[in-house]
């Protein structure tokens, strides 16, 4: 994760499995926003989980920068942002767009990982 550090917490999983998950993971929140969007008018509350998906997806783009800069504070409060921003989009799509939401919880596991792996090099540098 980061490139420059010799740090390596012990569950952090092998660089070369990490482009394979956030294909997969990318391919399925791409899908589930799309499902979202062509079936909005069925949301009770469509505009604001459009605007909670969108936010959380620039924060998962800027993310990365900002962990390799090695400002660990700042990602791990991103990663917390994206994390419940994501947790409010799927249940408020739950009832109306169910397939949606459940194609969304893997990313919701993995960016939780993320977090506890973040803190263990914010613990480690500061």
């Amino acid at each position: 994760m980061t490139f420059d550090s010799e740090y390596e917490p012990f569950f952090q999983p092998p660089g070369w499995i990490i482009g394979p998950i956030w294909t997969i993971l990318y391919t399925s929140i791409a899908i589930s926003f799309y499902i979202t969007l062509s079936r909005r008018s069925e949301l009770e509350y469509r505009y604001p989980i459009i605007v909670l998906f969108i936010t959380q997806l620039a924060l998962n783009l800027a993310w990365s920068d900002v962990f390799n800069s090695a400002n660990y504070l700042l990602s791990l409060t991103m990663l917390v942002f994206m994390i419940i921003f994501t947790i409010i989009y799927a249940y408020l799509i739950y009832k109306p767009i169910k397939l949606a939401s459940i194609i969304v919880w893997p990313y919701i596991a993995w960016i939780t990982f993320a977090a506890v792996i973040n803190t263990a090099y914010y613990i480690e540098f500061n």
